[in-house]
């Protein structure tokens, strides 16, 4: 658990809920829903109201109170065009944080416990908890863990994600598109990739392990040689996108295997 020193009587649950299984969550994560009197769902657009309607079943699965109070409210955009890339995260979460701050306040006033639920984990490449401490005023803060996309990604390849005596890497697609393959590393996992930043590597010697929707009905898995597995997860990557309107994917590269 994480916390900072509350000023008023609020308290926010981050509870991580895994990547769409509601087998993953764990009876820290239920007993956290339940524990709550109100739950905030975020609504990303109609192209990703699948994300809420998860979240939506698992409250319906989990709840045992009717007294919870269930409120969904429209999630700010980040401005992607923005020039300087820091600033426009910085901006967004400003601007989350107040939607946040204006749930709580219309719904719950100054006093009573939260509950926001956190695809994967609130701890890796999530921003929840930058945005939570930017709340005004500050809440309690509890941190629940749950499954990560990492852990789903090796457990769906049935693939250790480190070599014998070895560590490895977890960065983003920008980062591998821009920096190219990290130095001193033979495995690099990688999130939040809006394209196929792989593509921009010379595959000689490198496997790719891709999923995408994981744990979910419609999950596509897809590894091999990165020379002939690459492009097939390209189209697979627009093909699925273009149906659903959303992707969730990442990948791990090993180098050498």
């Amino acid at each position: 658990m994480s916390s900072v020193t509350p000023q008023a009587g609020i308290a926010l649950s981050l509870v991580g809920i895994g990547c769409g299984n509601p087998g993953q969550l764990t009876q820290d994560a239920i007993r956290a829903i339940n524990a709550a009197d109100l739950i905030l769902i975020p609504r990303k657009g109609d192209e990703k109201s699948e994300l809420a309607d998860l979240r939506r079943g698992i409250c319906r699965d989990v709840l045992s109170s009717e007294k919870t109070l269930i409120v969904e409210f429209d999630l700010p955009v980040r401005n992607a065009g923005e020039a300087d890339y820091r600033k426009g995260v910085d901006d967004w979460h400003d601007a989350v944080a107040a939607a946040w701050s204006k749930a709580i306040k219309n719904h719950l006033g100054r006093n009573g416990r939260v509950a926001l639920l956190i695809w994967g984990d609130p701890s890796l490449y999530d921003s929840s908890l930058r945005i939570a401490r930017r709340l005004d005023p500050p809440p309690e803060i509890e941190v629940v863990p749950g499954v990560t996309s990492i852990q789903a990604l090796c457990a769906a390849h049935a693939l250790p994600l480190n070599e014998i005596g070895e560590s490895f890497l977890v960065t983003t697609g920008r980062r591998l598109r821009e920096d190219g393959w990290p130095a001193g590393t033979n495995t690099v996992v990688v999130m939040l990739d809006g394209g196929t930043a792989f593509q921009s590597l010379d595959p000689a010697g490198l496997h790719i392990w891709w999923g995408a929707y994981l744990g979910m009905a419609n999950e596509i898995l897809i590894s091999g040689a990165l020379a002939e597995a690459g492009p097939r997860i390209a189209a697979a990557r627009s093909e699925a996108r273009t149906r659903h309107g959303w992707i969730m994917d990442s990948y791990i590269l090993k180098r050498g295997r």
